[in-house]
C-alpha cells in the first residue's frame, strides 16, 4: 500500500525543529501543518521547513481533514489536553515523551485512542534507534550471559532562570520527567519491573528535583540498577550493562549512542552508527507502517510499555515527595 502519510505538529520548538528536519529523511511522509498560539512563530516555522499551512491555533490543525497524524511537542503540563484535542477530531497522535503527567492522564488518553480507533504512542525515541536496538539483540542473544547490574546517567547544567522550563513546576520541570525517564526506561526495558525502588532527590527552590538517584532491587534474578538524573551537573550520560559473561557499554550520549562496546572475558569489539539525521526518523518510520498496516499501538514500544514506564515514575515521584499541580 503506497501512501503518503501527512504530519502535522503542535508546538514548533527546539525538538519540533529536529524532528520536522528528520521528516524530510523518511520516504512517504510529508509535513503538511505546523500550529503555534502564534502565527508569526508558526509562519516562520513553515518558511524554514516548507510547510504548506501554519495555523495560529490548535484548533485549527487538527479541523484540517488533510492531516493524518499530529506529533505533540508542547511542554510535558500540556501533553495531555493536546493528546485528547487531537484525539476527540480523529487524528493518530505521536506525543513527546512523558507523554503524561501521570498514569491516570496515560489511561484517559489509551481509552479515548481505543474509542476513536486512532493510533497512539510515546515518542520514546531511544526505543527505534538502530545502536539501542542492537544493543538488545546481544542482550537477548546472551552475549553477556545473565544481567547483573545497569548502571545509567543522565545529567546536564540547565539555565539558572527559574522560569525556564526545566525549572518550571507548572510545565513539568525537574531532571526526573525530561531526562530521568532514559535511565529509568533502560533498566525496564532490560530487566522488567522491579520488586523494590529507592529513590532520593534533591529538591531545588522552585519545587522541581534538581538531582534524583534510583535503585531498582531484582531479588529473584539478582540484578541491581543504580540510575540517576540531574539538571544541576554535567554527567558522563553513559549506561554500562552487565552480566555474568561481560558487559555493554553505550558510549555518551547513550540514549541515542553512535557507538557501543561490548566485552568480555574472551573479546573486546565496538559497534559504530552512522548518524543520518538526528535520530527521530526511525520512530517515525515506525508510526507511518504502524497507520498504513491499521495498527493503534506499535509493538515496538507499546502502550503497555508506556504504561510500565508511567507506573514506575509514579512511585518515584511519591518517594521522592514531588508533585505537580494535576496529581
Amino acid at each position: 500500500m503506497n501512501k503518503t502519510i501527512n504530519w502535522g505538529i503542535i508546538a514548533p520548538g527546539r525538538i519540533a525543529h529536529k524532528f520536522a528536519s528528520d521528516l524530510k529523511l523518511v520516504p512517504g511522509s510529508t509535513l503538511k501543518a505546523v500550529a503555534s498560539r502564534s502565527l508569526s512563530r508558526s509562519r516562520d516555522f513553515a518558511e524554514l521547513f516548507s510547510v504548506e499551512k501554519a495555523y495560529g491555533s490548535y484548533e485549527e490543525l487538527v479541523n484540517d481533514n488533510e492531516v493524518d497524524v499530529v506529533y505533540i511537542a508542547s511542554p510535558h503540563t500540556f501533553h495531555y489536553e493536546h493528546t485528547i484535542l487531537c484525539l476527540e477530531h480523529g487524528k493518530h497522535v505521536l506525543c513527546e515523551k512523558p507523554i503524561g503527567m501521570n498514569s491516570n492522564q496515560l489511561e484517559k488518553m489509551i481509552a479515548l485512542a481505543k474509542q476513536k480507533n486512532r493510533f497512539l504512542m510515546e515518542a520514546f525515541w531511544t526505543r527505534f534507534i538502530p545502536s539501542y536496538k542492537k544493543c538488545r539483540e546481544l542482550v537477548n542473544n546472551k552475549y553477556i550471559g545473565d544481567i547483573k547490574f545497569i548502571q545509567a546517567d543522565f545529567g546536564f547544567l540547565a539555565p539558572e532562570d527559574s522560569e525556564h522550563r526545566l525549572k518550571n513546576k507548572s510545565l513539568g520541570g525537574g531532571s526526573l520527567l525530561d531526562i530521568g525517564i532514559y535511565p529509568v526506561f533502560l533498566a525496564l526495558d532490560l530487566a522488567g519491573e522491579p520488586n523494590e525502588i529507592v529513590a532520593r532527590a534533591i529538591i531545588g527552590k522552585t519545587g522541581v528535583d534538581e538531582n534524583c538517584s534510583i535503585v531498582f532491587n531484582y531479588p529473584e534474578s539478582k540484578i541491581l540498577a543504580n540510575l540517576s538524573s540531574t539538571i544541576a551537573a554535567r554527567t558522563p550520560v553513559e549506561a554500562v550493562i552487565c552480566g555474568s559473561e561481560g558487559y555493554l557499554k553505550l558510549n555518551s550520549m547513550w540514549h541515542i549512542p553512535t557507538s557501543l562496546e561490548y566485552v568480555s572475558l574472551n573479546e573486546t569489539k565496538k559497534f559504530t552508527f552512522e548518524e543520518k539525521g538526528f535520530g527521530y526518523e526511525y520512530e517515525i518510520e515506525e508510526v507511518n507502517k504502524c497507520i498504513l498496516e491499521g495498527k493503534t499501538e506499535s509493538d515496538m514500544f507499546s502502550l503497555d510499555s508506556s504504561r510500565r514506564l508511567h507506573r514506575t515514575l509514579d512511585l518515584i515521584r511519591k518517594q521522592i515527595n514531588l508533585v505537580y499541580d494535576d496529581q
